[in-house]
């Protein structure tokens, strides 16, 4: 008796703090292949988070957070790509997305992970430092200036989208074009769809809801995993817990990841018209 053929190649790897997971439409091609496409969609997603992460002492993220205020550095692409985009989102969002957040999760949560209170003077320093208005970008030299000094830039919301939306063109490249992307369950896009499928069925909430994508990506966001970690830039407080997880499905991973987050802060209404005002930009939520 001959043994099934698997559905599909799934790869594994450890990147940004989390698990990222590369799945093959099977058809698309043999196991060696897929698992050479594979390498070279983890070595993009690595090559990002040394770009990346404000952890790594020679990323464009860490260095413009060395800036004193007036100073500008030239960026590269992947981080030129993230702050404009992160730019964007805090003016559609109307602040609820702002990548210049990190002083308040410093000052509301503990090393362990626990709320603290803080005082209105230490607050009052921290809103100095606080906002994607302190930030420019030059468009024709690639520039960022900062307008404060001592600024902490996290792409902590988006960056992993963002790595998901390169990985996918590194194996599209390879003429890979019927995947998923996942980077530890909290953004997944969905390229193409399996043999004899319309689009990919991704469970959502431990099996709660499925949704499919074609061609776009879904985000989570929620406080079951790392507690009270959202902040609100509008008000500089934590968002209160509420045992729900709220879902953003875009186009893009970036984009999905970024609007999970902002959806949280965000009210009913300004999410439903922000989904009206753009084509392929859904809201969906659930209790935990």
């Amino acid at each position: 008796m001959s043994e099934a053929v698997p559905q599909h190649h799934r790869f594994t790897r450890h990147a940004m703090a989390t698990t990222f997971d590369v799945i093959i439409n099977h058809a698309d091609a043999d196991e060696t292949y897929a698992a050479q496409a594979a390498h070279a969609a983890f070595q993009e997603i690595a090559r990002l988070e040394d770009e990346l992460s404000r952890f790594r002492s020679a990323s464009d993220i860490h260095l413009l957070g060395q800036l004193k205020a007036g100073e500008s550095i030239r960026v590269g692409m992947a981080a030129w790509d993230c702050l404009s985009l992160a730019k964007a989102m805090h003016q559609e969002t109307s602040g609820a997305f702002d990548i210049t957040i990190g002083p308040l999760m410093n000052l509301f949560v503990t090393a362990d992970g626990e709320p603290r209170q803080v005082s209105k003077e230490v607050l009052e320093q921290a809103r100095q430092i606080i906002g994607s208005q302190r930030f420019d970008l030059d468009e024709e030299n690639m520039t960022v200036t900062v307008h404060a000094t001592g600024m902490i830039f996290d792409l902590g919301a988006m960056g992993k989208g963002y790595a998901l939306d390169q990985a996918a063109d590194v194996l599209q490249d390879w003429k890979v074009n019927n995947f998923v992307l996942n980077a530890g369950d909290s953004t997944i896009l969905g390229i193409g769809a399996p043999s004899g499928k319309d689009a990919w069925s991704i469970t959502l909430g431990g099996g709660e809801k499925r949704t499919a994508l074609l061609n776009r990506a879904v985000s989570g966001s929620g406080f079951a995993v790392k507690g009270a970690h959202i902040m609100n830039p509008r008000i500089f407080q934590p968002v209160p817990i509420k045992n729900r997880r709220t879902y953003a499905l875009a186009p893009t991973a970036a984009l999905s990841d970024a609007l999970s987050t902002a959806f949280m802060v965000m009210e009913k209404d300004e999410i439903d018209s922000l989904c009206q005002k753009y084509a392929g930009v859904e809201a969906l939520e659930m209790d935990t």
